[in-house]
């Protein structure tokens, strides 16, 4: 039994909204306060400076909405039916496995992890081409969040057998005659085993031509690296589906990230009052009370904004000549200084929509839709570059604004705690049960909860990047000009099913090769 948590909220005012944009002006006001720490190096500089709003007069007005304006009727109003469904067909009609398996495949998967949940699901494909054994898929390690989970540590291993059971074979780990085909093994030597020069979005010709053979003569074939691996274009219609069919009913997280994010979900469906804080002893956090009270809505927010992001847009965000040079370094550390977003100034990025929205601007974007600062939001991110400094003007235009550390006591994520994917697991499951989801800026967390809500047809807004940039630009632009162009900017952008172009991803947009017209 989990221990007994009490948690008591305290209503927010209009007057303590307005002290926290002092103290975020504070340094702007007095500037020679800071003036001692000018010849400091940039690490220190950047320990002690405040990063600063820089979007002022917009921010001013935001602060001053009241909950009790009323926010626009239609919107927290779900989806209308758009004529569409899923359409995953099913094994019903399809042909039985064979009865010999060419051998089996092994891949490894580089990346977070929806850029793992992608590889996965073309894994899968790739065995249906090859008529292999799948091996549950090896996750590597990542090299920015550390994370050593493995994909049994994140998904439902027998759920996702079972499912896929009539599709393809798969095995959990390969048979004592196949153990030493190791990640080791194949980093200590060349290995004939190995697939190492598998091309980004390969055809199925190309697995069958160049895979096959080697799962014929060895018995084993290792895809290493295989993120991208697979085209999404001149692919049978049934290899497509067999993707979806993957992503949206195998890939089950485990129970307990399951049972975590339903009481987040829960907590924030039934917030507690002063007079009632919320008292619980397991995960649920079900009481009498909650009978009785009205579930209210969330809206989850994505954020985005960890270092790699930052310093990859190669934007300026207003922390200064220490912010910029701090930034530079790593982009060169990590990358070499090789991105392509370095040969562009500020100005050119943001009115191309190339930069990502800081805490600031997203919530600029809620507040100028309608969003009043009695809304309900959960922030799915994991390390936000600036800290809570930065994450501040995003609390004080929306106070009620939840995570998962202010809503689960630490016994309850003991089990997640560093573990950047199971962090990103309960925020995608969230996600996926939240009225409203919104992210800061694409990437592969928005792509694949986009195509999952898609699916679903739950309402998902899409910033427009370049509206916005050209806008936030603009220091003149009054609260009215920016809220009547974000409203006209985003009339089409909230959850409108789009069909999938060529080349672009069906995890992103599942219609209409997995969603059929009614």
């Amino acid at each position: 039994m989990e221990k007994m948590m009490r948690f008591q909220y305290k209503p927010v005012r209009r007057q303590e909204a307005i002290v926290g944009l002092f103290v975020l002006l504070f340094p702007v006001l007095l500037p020679c306060f800071f003036a001692s720490f000018s010849h400091a190096s940039p690490s220190t500089f950047l320990e002690w400076s405040v990063p600063k709003p820089r979007h002022l007069r917009l921010l001013a007005s935001a602060l001053q909405r009241e909950s009790s304006d009323g926010e626009p009727t239609d919107l927290w109003a779900p989806l209308a039916d758009q004529g569409w469904r899923p359409c995953l067909g099913g094994s019903v009609n399809s042909p039985p496995l064979p009865q010999k398996s060419e051998g089996y495949l092994q891949v490894f998967l580089d990346g977070g992890l929806n850029q793992q949940r992608m590889g996965i699901c073309d894994a899968v494909a790739v065995a249906k081409i090859l008529n292999a054994t799948l091996v549950i898929p090896y996750l590597e390690v990542n090299p920015v969040w550390q994370d050593s989970s493995s994909f049994m540590d994140i998904f439902d291993v027998d759920h996702f057998i079972n499912v896929l059971k009539d599709d393809i074979s798969i095995v959990k780990e390969l048979p004592d005659d196949f153990s030493w085909s190791t990640r080791e093994y194949y980093a200590t030597a060349i290995r004939p085993t190995r697939i190492k020069r598998a091309p980004v979005h390969a055809s199925a010709n190309w697995y069958l031509e160049n895979v096959l053979p080697v799962l014929q003569s060895n018995g084993i074939a290792a895809i290493s690296p295989f993120s991208h691996r697979l085209s999404f274009n001149n692919l049978p219609s049934e290899i497509q589906k067999l993707r979806c069919k993957v992503n949206f009913k195998a890939l089950v997280f485990v129970p307990h990230i399951r049972a975590l994010g339903d009481a987040l979900v829960h907590r924030l469906r039934y917030p507690p009052t002063e007079s009632q804080p919320l008292i619980t002893d397991d995960l649920t956090g079900t009481t009498d009370r909650n009978v009785k009270q009205m579930p209210q809505k969330f809206v989850v927010v994505h954020l985005r904004f960890d270092k790699d992001m930052a310093a990859h847009s190669a934007c300026d965000f207003g922390g200064g000549k220490a912010e910029k040079l701090a930034l530079a370094k790593y982009r060169q550390r990590i990358w070499g200084g090789r991105v392509l977003n370095s040969q562009f100034t500020d100005e050119e990025l943001r009115s191309q929509g190339r930069c990502p929205l800081t805490p600031e601007e997203i919530g600029l974007l809620l507040a100028a839709l309608g969003f009043d600062n009695s809304t309900r939001l959960y922030l799915a991110s994991h390390k936000v570059y600036g800290g809570e400094a930065r994450i501040s003007t995003l609390r004080d235009q929306f106070p009620k604004m939840e995570s998962k550390k202010s809503l689960a006591s630490s016994e309850e994520r003991v089990h997640i705690k560093g573990k950047a994917s199971l962090l990103a697991a309960v925020d995608y499951y969230v996600g996926m049960h939240s009225d409203i989801f919104v992210s800061a800026s694409p990437g592969n967390m928005h792509n694949a909860l986009v195509g999952h809500r898609t699916f679903e047809n739950l309402k998902t807004i899409r910033p427009n990047m370049p509206l916005l940039g050209q806008h936030f630009l603009n220091k003149n632009i009054t609260w009215l000009e920016f809220r009547q162009a974000v409203v006209e900017g985003h009339q089409n952008r909230q959850g409108q099913l789009r069909l999938r172009k060529p080349k672009q991803s069906i995890y992103t947009y599942p219609a209409p090769d997995c969603m059929c017209q009614a």
